[in-house]
């Protein structure tokens, strides 16, 4: 009888603290820890416009008489594609020939004054020697030599003078011939046959020629907040409203550094190439694009409402925030990804494998001695001065910056010296990818999650990764696939 009542109890005991567990549990929303990939990704806008776009204008005046070329026409490069009337300047070469035939009669007139200057001078040279003739007329015909020299000269200069005027006239006799400067497609056409072109300030314009659509660009408008994470390369998809069930895709060719602000919004000019071998992309489209800034693949990953969730009453700045054992492991994991993407030889891979193994086996032994220690637990506050050994307090407010700063600078300094050998088989190249990834896990930004242990917030500290905008990327703390995250609390009934 007494083992019957002592049956009872127990099984009514279980049944209560098994309803008051899941009492606790219904009382918040949870998410499971997931694995997939993340695509990060900046929205912009934009417009289509070709690579190169030529401008051509009329350097002469006058009235066009023929326009050989209209919208959306093909043209090679020196095609004519217009006429101005070139009477004007016909006329003015006519006037320039005859200038310089005068010139050319005033040189032959000059250089038979020369010729009588020179013989005159000779002869009274050879009397005045033998002082047949006065001393003066030897000067006069000396004087009057060097000024028919100089009348040659004169004309010879006009000569130049009136060619060169005829050949500008020349010049501007052809640019009434109006050619296509390159290979392109007429995109706008301002004259009509009959119109009258006036290029006394500027050049007017006459068409307008996109040198190649085959290859196009568009020119996004990113936010300074944004601005940061593109580069030279990047993929980028967008839409276009004259195509909506298509899309398309670009790569970012240059970050210009023309900041413009509109509204107090600096915004940067990012120039994304399109192949448009197929023409189907038209010039002044508008168009909605997204630059993938970040594609992670196979990773963890929680919605962000996780990341949002604080339990109620816990201060922000003065809740102290728990690591709990795993964290370096995962950054080994993150690690081992890193190096695979290196492309690593066989003695590589045996050197990383070697300096992850020393890592782990120094974590597994701290794990072992907290666990003797009575350790196996994460703390959300005490009035102690740290947690047992492999767990590492964390203080919100500005001592919990520094703290965080000192312990990934240890990490740094700890995870250089286990990697050294292998960091040293690696090729310059493979190099700095190594650097920059150990750089990135260990200056990573964290945040605490709460998983749900016997009906209970459980502080977990994650490192944050990419996000976009619905689920961000988390290793460390512990976390691992399938685990309950809380998201929320459920309202009380």
């Amino acid at each position: 009888m007494a083992f019957i009542v002592l049956a009872v109890a127990g099984g009514g005991l279980y049944f209560y603290r098994q309803r008051e567990a899941m009492a606790s549990t219904g009382a918040y929303r949870t998410a499971k820890v997931e694995r997939g990939d993340i695509r990060v990704a900046i929205s912009s806008t934009g417009t289509l416009s070709a690579i190169s776009t030529v401008t051509v204008g009329s350097q002469v005046s006058g009235q066009v008489t023929q326009v050989l070329a209209d919208y959306n026409d093909k043209v090679r490069k020196g095609q004519v594609i217009a006429r101005i009337d070139p009477k004007t300047y016909e006329a003015q070469i006519a006037q320039g020939n005859a200038q310089v035939a005068n010139a050319q009669a005033t040189l032959s007139q000059a250089r038979a004054t020369l010729l009588n200057a020179e013989l005159d001078y000779q002869r009274k040279a050879d009397l005045g020697a033998r002082q047949l003739v006065a001393r003066s007329d030897v000067d006069l015909a000396r004087a009057a030599l060097d000024q028919a020299r100089a009348q040659v000269s004169a004309a010879q200069a006009q000569i130049s003078q009136q060619t060169a005027s005829t050949q500008t006239t020349q010049v501007n006799l052809d640019r009434t011939v109006i050619r296509s400067p390159v290979d392109g497609v007429v995109l706008t056409r301002s004259i009509e046959p009959g119109q009258t072109v006036a290029a006394s300030l500027q050049a007017p314009e006459l068409f307008t020629i996109a040198e190649d659509l085959g290859q196009m660009q568009i020119v996004l408008a990113v936010d300074e907040a944004d601005i940061g994470q593109v580069r030279t390369g990047q993929n980028v998809a967008f839409t276009v409203d004259a195509f909506p069930d298509r899309q398309f895709r670009g790569t970012v060719e240059q970050v210009r550094l023309a900041a413009t602000t509109t509204n107090n919004v600096v915004s940067y000019p990012v120039v994304v190439t399109v192949d448009n071998r197929d023409g189907t992309l038209l010039p002044g489209l508008t168009v909605n694009a997204e630059i993938e800034v970040s594609q992670r693949d196979d990773v963890l990953k929680l919605p962000n409402a996780a990341l949002r969730y604080k339990p109620a009453g816990n201060g922000n700045a003065s809740q102290p925030l728990m690591m709990g054992r795993g964290g370096g492991s995962g950054v080994i994991d993150d690690l081992a990804r890193s190096a695979a993407a290196l492309h690593l030889n066989a003695p590589q891979q045996s050197a990383f494998d070697a300096a992850a193994a020393t890592v782990r086996q120094r974590q597994a032994a701290r794990q072992a001695q907290a666990t003797q220690e009575g350790g196996n637990r994460l703390f959300a506050g005490g009035g102690g001065r740290g947690g047992p050994q492999g767990v590492t307090v964390v203080a919100g407010g500005a001592a919990g910056g520094n703290v965080q700063a000192q312990i990934r600078q240890r990490m740094a300094e700890r995870f250089r010296e286990d990697f050294g050998a292998f960091r040293a088989t690696l090729d310059e190249t493979q190099r700095q990818r190594w650097d920059a990834a150990l750089n990135a896990l260990l200056s990573a930004k964290r945040a605490t999650v709460y998983g749900l242990v016997d009906g209970q917030p459980q502080p977990l500290m994650a490192r944050i990764g990419a996000s976009d905008g619905s689920s961000t990327e988390v290793s460390g703390g512990g976390l691992k696939e399938g685990d309950a995250i809380i998201t929320g609390e459920r309202a009380k009934e």
